[in-house]
């Protein structure tokens, strides 16, 4: 299953429908008929996740496998001489950028988590960074993306605009960014989770005290 998502994907799905089956059916809650209605909505409602999974694992697929992106990218930077440490960061920022745009983290996932995977040495501790930086960035684009189904899914719950709900998200997901980079530019460098943690954490405390401060001057 770890080397076929599709595969992890559709036994999760199956083994899904088997215990909803369990739960509902023997208890009356639903028809056999509401069931199967309800099982092909919900397929259909997934019709365009599932697309543009398809889509971002062909795209990540001829990346690695077709293009060599991974080796070319980690080639360029030994070439230029390019600091490794500072990658995570910029994994981080990419990430960002790509969710936002596509507005969706699993298909950011697919195309450069095995990207991240051919650029460091199985070995190396930077590998588990560059792929943190990867899954943080990829939430936190996802996060405030205007087309992101859980953006549209938020602001309909809360039945407000979409577009103010996502107005309201991006200062704080553009704070929390901030830190991010910084915590990961130290991961880089000193490759000790606690480190990070300690100097990501004062920071956070800087910025909210700083915002604050900025708070009531304006009110003021």
């Amino acid at each position: 299953v770890g080397e076929n998502p599709i595969g992890g994907l559709c036994i999760g799905a199956a083994v899904a429908l088997v215990v909803a089956a369990c739960m509902f059916l023997p208890r009356k809650l639903t028809t056999l008929v509401g069931f199967t209605e309800g099982a092909s909505e919900g397929v259909r409602s997934m019709v365009g996740a599932i697309m543009i999974l398809v889509l971002a694992w062909s795209l990540g697929g001829a990346c690695r496998y077709m293009l060599g992106t991974g080796e070319f990218v980690s080639n360029f930077l030994t070439t230029m001489g390019f600091e490794l440490s500072f990658l995570p960061a910029v994994i981080f920022v990419v990430a960002c950028v790509l969710a936002f745009a596509s507005g969706t983290s699993w298909g950011t996932f697919g195309i450069l988590i095995p990207i991240v995977t051919a650029i460091f040495p199985a070995s190396s501790e930077l590998l588990i960074i560059g792929i943190s930086a990867c899954c943080a960035g990829a939430v936190m684009g996802d996060h405030c993306s205007p087309i992101s189904d859980t953006s549209i899914m938020a602001s309909a719950g809360a039945q407000c605009d979409h577009l103010e709900h996502v107005a309201t998200q991006i200062p704080y997901v553009l704070t929390v960014a901030g830190v991010c980079v910084v915590g990961f530019i130290v991961a880089g460098f000193v490759q000790n989770v606690y480190i990070t943690w300690a100097v990501s954490f004062a920071l956070m405390l800087c910025v909210l005290f700083v915002i604050r401060s900025m708070e009531r001057r304006k009110a003021a």
